[in-house]
């Protein structure tokens, strides 16, 4: 009967055991689950993998911890409280290693509890921490870049029907910049702008800082995680709009038919126009992702636009560079090259990120040296989740211990 209990809890027990002739109710089970709760730990763990997991995304958080040599969890805390995990920590002084993540309140209660223990950066924290802090030097680069790409006259003609919507509040929108910006050069408070002009404080700002210069709105396209088997279909040679919204239907896309056709037309014209082409800027994380990839995986207007960026936002280039070589720093295990790095990386657009790392420079080398990640920790918090739902998100901690670690 337990068993059943801990291999499928309450409802679903009572409906496998009824299959089985043997009637027992959703209660029962999970009262067997519960009075033979046995989480003591056969053998002390010496390397472990800490991370947190949601009882309620956003709100309330617990705590799992795995044994990575064993391969199995070893226990799982209320919460991620650095008292509650220091004080769990500090009844295991066998314990040698700790892979965690980026967090630093995992990494004081480790130093508090264990200061002798070596603790290991999980590397995919690291490599996801870089890309992150790339993508902000794009954020801190947009009005710069968005100068850059406005500087090439748009021809209304070469226009898609939804773009020239936009390009015409783009031209009514200049009417409005041009008569702000005479108001500040004359040295009129943006209270007064405001009261002259009609427009919001946060726009007469916008404005003033050369902020609202992009002809293009920026937006999520559904298409975003697309575009790969877009660019797979295109180079196949495959050209008709409604072809390829029916091959990305069929495939799961839940888009409407305009969204693949205007980016059809874009990417035709986008091939066919030698001068005029119109210059929307992508979202920061689209040019993040052009500008770290290899040049021959990229389209002939995107290759033109990263290298109008790296001519004009030569500051962006070196971070996409600095980025780049820490990637490649870690994929390939060489910690000798961490000191190299950090100097160069400080002066740049990845400073924050940088000092981040000078700041847990033990962990980021032990990650590149210690074969250990937080992996497993990952794999076991998905188990858990799948174990919560199954259970409406109803159980409490006592039921979660036991089907994950009694069973």
């Amino acid at each position: 009967m337990r068993c059943i209990g801990l291999a499928l809890g309450g409802r679903p027990g009572q409906g496998m055991a009824r299959r089985l002739l043997f009637p027992v109710s959703k209660d029962t089970l999970l009262r067997s689950v519960r009075a033979e709760v046995d989480v003591g730990e056969a053998v002390a763990p010496r390397v472990i993998g800490i991370d947190d997991w949601a009882w309620k995304k956003g709100h309330r958080y617990g705590t799992i911890v795995c044994d990575l040599e064993r391969h199995r969890v070893v226990d799982i805390l209320p919460d991620r409280e650095t008292g509650t995990v220091e004080a769990w920590l500090a009844e295991r002084p066998g314990i040698e290693i700790v892979s965690r993540d980026r967090g630093g309140g995992y990494a004081s209660s480790v130093t508090r509890a264990l200061p002798d223990a070596k603790q290991v950066a999980d590397r995919w924290h690291l490599l996801e921490n870089a890309s992150r802090a790339f993508v902000d030097a794009v954020r801190k680069s947009l009005g710069d870049i968005r100068k850059l790409l406005a500087k090439n006259e748009i021809s209304p003609d070469l226009l898609t029907a939804a773009e020239r919507v936009q390009y015409e509040g783009y031209l009514r929108r200049e009417e409005t910049n041009a008569a702000v910006q005479a108001l500040a050069a004359e040295g009129v408070a943006i209270k007064a702008i405001v009261r002259r002009t009609g427009c919001s404080r946060q726009v007469v700002r916008r404005i003033v800082r050369g902020e609202r210069d992009d002809v293009f709105r920026i937006r999520q396209s559904s298409l975003e995680r697309w575009l790969p088997r877009l660019d797979a279909e295109w180079a196949a040679g495959c050209r008709n709009g409604a072809e390829l919204w029916r091959r990305l239907r069929a495939a799961g896309y839940q888009g409407s038919l305009r969204v693949v056709t205007e980016w059809a037309t874009r990417r035709r014209r986008a091939e066919t126009m030698p001068d005029g082409r119109p210059r929307k800027c992508p979202s920061a994380r689209a040019i993040a992702r052009t500008m770290t990839l290899r040049r021959d995986n990229l389209s002939r207007d995107e290759a033109l636009i990263v290298a109008q960026i790296e001519d004009g936002v030569p500051r962006l280039a070196e971070a996409a560079a600095l980025a780049g070589e820490f990637q490649t720093m870690i994929r390939n295990r060489k910690p000798d090259l961490l000191d190299a790095w950090l100097p160069k990386a400080e002066q740049s657009l990845l400073s924050s990120f940088a000092r981040g790392l000078m700041a847990d420079r033990a962990a980021v080398v032990a990650a590149m040296e210690e074969p250990w990640s937080n992996g497993q920790a990952e794999g076991q918090i998905n188990r858990l989740k799948t174990l919560k739902r199954q259970m409406y998100g109803r159980a409490k901690l006592d039921l979660l211990k036991a089907r994950m670690i009694a069973a």
